[in-house]
């Protein structure tokens, strides 16, 4: 069973969670101090075995769950926050548990994801969930010039330490106007949404940040295709240039990606660098 935990607060937790936690046989916990820590704080006692089922050990450890449960004990899948398989361990586990036809079931929980986006203040039709951005700046970069035209709201996650160069690479993929809204330890004592355009929110960031980081940026508008400016277009293509594409195969990429003429991209190209 996966089993979403509380996002800060104890208090969060369901009746089910709780019932769940006190009863199972085994507890796959990303963290076994904290779920100890939850433990206490809801006075329950873990009457099972806890086994620690993070990213460094998850291939490693799919097997021996996945022997629990065909010997007939049910196996709780618990993350430090959040629902288990959201950017955090329990994936390669369901889909070992579907491979060997058992049965996984889920006890609904606490998501940074859907919580960020009700409180954003953006549209939420329509959302996707891109996880965590690339490290490096510059498969950051790539990453987010394909999703300069994504027309849904999108949700990321990110360290409070590379926040302010993600927002400063965001703003230059989707530019600085796009709205946006930072969800800083949502449930928590010191929850915080800060909301504006990407550039405003760049600058923000530049001081210090703490916390949990859930950040959800707003969609291309409509038209956004036709009205990418010559120096957005040909900073698009400079980021493929700078991964290793040569400028004939950037400006091509360019153009499938946001559906124009490559003469549309090239003249960009041309005139940026005249500019």
């Amino acid at each position: 069973m996966l089993a979403g935990a509380p996002l800060g607060r104890a208090e969060d937790a369901s009746l089910r969670f709780a019932q769940a936690l006190s009863t199972a046989p085994v507890i796959a916990a990303e963290d076994t101090r904290r779920l100890r820590r939850l433990a206490a704080d809801l006075d329950i006692a873990i009457a099972g075995t806890v086994l620690s089922f993070f990213e460094g050990n998850e291939d490693g450890r799919v097997p021996q769950l996945i022997e629990h449960l065909m010997q007939g004990r049910d196996v709780l899948v618990v993350t430090d926050a959040g629902m288990p398989s959201v950017s955090d361990p329990g994936y390669r586990l369901v889909a070992a548990a579907v491979q060997a036809g058992i049965e996984v079931t889920v006890l609904p929980g606490p998501s940074a994801v859907t919580s960020a986006v009700a409180i954003s203040g953006l549209p939420v039709d329509r959302f996707c969930f891109e996880g965590f951005l690339p490290r490096k700046a510059g498969a950051r970069r790539g990453y987010l010039s394909e999703l300069a035209t994504e027309r849904r709201t999108m949700v990321f996650f990110e360290s409070p330490h590379r926040l302010a160069a993600s927002l400063l690479d965001l703003a230059e993929a989707f530019g600085p106007d796009r709205p946006a809204a930072i969800c800083r330890e949502l449930s928590k004592t010191y929850e915080e949404v800060v909301r504006g355009g990407l550039g405003e929110l760049a600058s923000w960031a530049e001081s210090e940040v703490r916390g949990e980081i859930t950040l959800v940026v707003g969609g291309a508008p409509d038209g956004s295709q036709a009205e990418l400016s010559a120096a957005r277009l040909a900073a698009l293509v400079a980021v493929r240039e700078e991964a290793g594409q040569s400028r004939k195969e950037a400006i091509a990429a360019v153009a499938a990606q946001l559906g124009i003429a490559k003469r549309a991209v090239f003249d960009a190209v041309v005139a940026a660098k005249s500019g």
